[in-house]
């Protein structure tokens, strides 16, 4: 449908009649704040918005939609930094009232709606001083990020977020409700662990929990120029670590707090993040090598994970373009290569040029899903946060130098989280080849004419 299209009134009444929802369309009070996604590069116009608050709200608007012949965009977190969660001119499923979270710490579960975010999944679990692997800003939506994989600070020890999925409900593309666990409807089970949204709207989640007491950060600044024996040194420590630990070597802009010296606030700096699952004293311990390069500041702490993970969150209605390329191995010329290109990023800006650890329980995860990038010792992640369009060139050109830089090292595979729209072939090698057919075949039973394709997409087999 044509972005100037418009729907009946007759419809909307209806659409307005059978929700406890909220509909909105051009013109109401509300539409433009609703329409408002993190990444400030996306502007798109939905002819209709329903922000649900029951599955039978789901249903119906997915019934609403099509019926109406409106392309179908489904919100939980808006966090995809192509703007997937919307689309101009059709209908856009907005889950994010839908974000109840109950903790069962007695069977170390929790259930949560399917707009919940971060925040809503770790404040409700945090009394109970348990946790799941979550995304690293507390924004995020979990639904997308779970279903997608779920990559962050405590993969390492918990695994990733799809290795916690229990079970889902969802809403099929012919507005049926159906549940998938273990026992019941295996094989979407199966394909919900990595294989995104595609099968329908995911309405609430059952992630496995797990004991975390304690929780404490090192985070350690040094001069730029410093940074390739600090990039060495993180990766020669981290090799052999303990799942206890996670973190990143990080380039980014000093920023204006009382721990950074003033002579550094706005101008390029090399970080070393270590995360640790257990008290301060411990990872101050694991830090060592780190602390003796002589950092210019540092944040050592005991800290709840929840309070951390709001810690690093990026402002909304910045300009966002990432991307990210998953290394067999690090050696120095990989090493040499990344450092190399932090001389090209906006500066100062909220941009962050990242190398993530993988290992512990992400590669002794279940092989067996469609997250083929699991078996990666180490993740680059150039992250392009800034202000200004007049940027939008270079920031994306130095995104895209990045990858280009790492690809001798890259295992092919990628965490389609962290990318944005890519072309095909990075999204098959998000899903590895043969999980691509398995999920296709998928895809054609519950998403038959693939209502549900703003995602990383995987057509119906047939």
């Amino acid at each position: 449908m044509a972005p100037h299209t418009t729907v009946p009134d007759s419809a909307l009444a209806g659409l307005r009649e059978d929700l406890a929802g909220d509909v909105f369309v051009p013109g109401d009070p509300g539409y433009d704040e609703a329409r408002i996604v993190f990444n400030g590069m996306i502007d798109r116009r939905p002819a209709v918005i329903a922000q649900c608050e029951t599955q039978d709200d789901v249903s119906n608007a997915v019934l609403f939609g099509r019926e109406a012949g409106l392309p179908i965009a489904v919100r939980g977190g808006g966090h995809s930094v192509a703007g997937l969660a919307l689309n101009d001119g059709g209908l856009v499923v907005d889950l994010r009232r839908m974000h109840t979270v109950v903790a069962d710490p007695e069977n170390m579960t929790v259930r949560l709606g399917g707009g919940s975010t971060m925040s809503h999944l770790d404040r409700a679990c945090q009394p109970f001083h348990v946790a799941v692997t979550g995304g690293r800003a507390s924004t995020t939506g979990v639904g997308g990020f779970t279903l997608g994989g779920g990559s962050g600070w405590l993969e390492r020890k918990f695994g990733l977020a799809c290795d916690n999925l229990l079970g889902a409900e969802l809403i099929t593309a012919e507005g049926k409700h159906v549940h998938a666990d273990a026992e019941r409807n295996s094989e979407l089970y199966w394909a919900l662990h990595g294989g995104g949204g595609n099968f329908g709207v995911v309405t609430s989640l059952t992630l496995r929990v797990h004991p975390l007491p304690e929780f404490s950060v090192v985070l350690l600044f040094f001069d730029r120029d410093a940074g390739p024996e600090v990039v060495r040194a993180y990766r020669d420590l981290l090799a052999d670590a303990p799942d206890e630990a996670g973190g990143g070597a990080i380039y980014l802009t000093a920023p204006p707090e009382p721990f950074m010296p003033e002579e550094l606030v706005g101008g390029l700096v090399a970080g070393a993040l270590v995360t640790w699952a257990g008290p301060v004293s411990e990872a101050r311990a694991f830090a060592a090598p780190l602390f003796a390069l002589g950092p210019l500041a540092e944040v050592v702490m005991d800290v709840p994970y929840a309070d951390f993970q709001c810690m690093l969150d990026d402002p909304p209605g910045m300009r966002n373009y990432w991307s990210a390329e998953y290394l067999a191995g690090l050696p120095d010329e990989a090493v040499a290569a990344f450092c190399a290109r932090s001389d090209d990023m906006i500066v100062p800006s909220g941009t962050q040029h990242v190398l993530f650890p993988m290992g512990g329980q992400v590669a002794r995860g279940p092989a067996d899903y469609p997250v083929p990038w699991r078996d990666a010792p180490w993740a680059v992640h150039p992250f392009g946060v800034w202000e200004d369009p007049a940027d939008d060139e270079r920031a994306v050109r130095w995104v895209r130098d990045v990858r280009a830089d790492a690809r001798p090292w890259s295992t092919g595979a990628v965490y389609l989280n962290f990318i944005g729209s890519e072309g095909e072939q990075r999204v098959v090698s998000g899903f590895g080849a043969e999980n691509y057919r398995r999920l296709a075949a998928v895809k054609a039973e519950y998403d038959p004419d693939n209502v549900f394709r703003f995602n990383h997409n995987i057509a119906p087999a047939g």
